[in-house]
């Protein structure tokens, strides 16, 4: 299940998609106001106008509903393609920083991961949220590996989750703020790992890659 059939977006256009981006538009608004501890299902559908009974139909409560805003905004860290895996690294990796720029988005994923610790549609939403962007992100991974820029048996996977790392470290556990010179050091300490072939694909049982 993807966070975009989780969500209960069944169409591009037309009212679902209306109401969806009303809501959402609502509960960002909501966000930067109060954060996560003062949203409540009843502010959205003040704000938003839509009837509280649709919320909870469509998104059960408010994690089902930064779940959700979390997909939609992160269209905005698109995937690079510059032609070379040190500078697709470094743009994706300030695009990240930019992202995070936002006190309303610090906001969302600090909501996204507490409520991912208390209620398993959550957990579940987050988990798929990150192995989606994560395979999509990978691709700059599979790319280099084509052009005989990195080791063959580099793992996309370890990859994105080594340039992320940094960033949810910072905002989450430091609590700092997710800067320019973050960008620019992460990007560097990991194509400088990649090159190294610190992250290879993880051996099997019969002696074979695992192709994650």
């Amino acid at each position: 299940m993807t966070t975009a059939q989780a969500s209960g977006e069944t169409r591009p256009g037309g009212r679902t998609a209306r109401t969806r981006q009303a809501v959402l538009a609502a509960v960002f608004e909501e966000l930067g106001e109060g954060g996560f501890a003062a949203l409540t299902m009843e502010k959205i559908a003040q704000r938003s106008g839509i009837h509280l009974a649709t919320l909870y139909r469509r998104w059960r409560g408010v994690e089902g509903l930064v779940c959700d805003l979390l997909t939609g905004l992160s269209a905005d860290v698109p995937l690079p393609d510059t032609g070379t895996l040190p500078e697709d690294l470094r743009v994706l990796s300030r695009a990240i920083a930019v992202f995070y720029r936002d006190d309303r988005r610090r906001s969302l994923i600090e909501a996204v991961v507490s409520a991912a610790v208390r209620d398993p549609q959550a957990a579940t939403l987050l988990r798929t949220f990150f192995a989606e962007r994560s395979e999509m992100y990978g691709r700059m991974v599979t790319r280099a590996v084509e052009r005989g820029e990195v080791p063959a048996d580099t793992d996309p996977e370890q990859v994105m989750a080594a340039l992320g790392a940094p960033f949810y470290y910072r905002l989450l556990i430091a609590r700092g703020a997710v800067d320019p010179a973050l960008a620019e050091s992460t990007a560097t300490a990991v194509w400088a790992a990649v090159r190294a072939g610190a992250y290879k694909k993880a051996d099997t049982a019969d002696g074979t890659h695992d192709g994650r």
